[in-house]
């Protein structure tokens, strides 16, 4: 909990314990009425898939540095490799305490531009 609510800024809005088996967080995103919810479980750990990611859009360069400043701060820095996908789009991928994939990205999905498809045109 603490590395979405206190590096990556999200309030905390509700918390659970042993439920199912799991606890977790829920977590709001600012400006919006959607919430994240991070799950986790109570009995052995599994592996987290390297595509179990979480993707930020954010609308400049200077809203994702300002996002990243606390993960920065705190000595979170970010992944040795990412996605190719993430390179050529201009995200930065971090990694959650399980090893998530959490990705910083200026531009908002679909209003500013389109992505790079990782394909060449013909």
């Amino acid at each position: 909990m603490h590395f979405y609510r206190d590096l990556v800024g999200l309030p905390v809005i509700d918390e659970f314990e042993d439920s199912y088996g799991e606890d977790g967080s829920i977590f709001g995103l600012p400006g919006s009425p959607v919430h994240l919810e991070v799950v986790r479980s109570t009995e052995e750990a599994r592996a987290i898939d390297p595509f179990d990611q979480i993707v930020i859009y954010l609308p400049d360069k200077a809203a994702v540095e300002d996002a990243t400043r606390k993960l920065l701060a705190e000595g979170v820095n970010p992944a040795a490799s990412q996605h190719p996908y993430w390179d050529d789009n201009s995200g930065v991928t971090f990694l959650d305490p399980d090893g998530r994939g959490v990705i910083y990205v200026s531009w908002i999905y679909e209003s500013d531009r389109r992505p790079s498809s990782g394909r060449e045109a013909h």
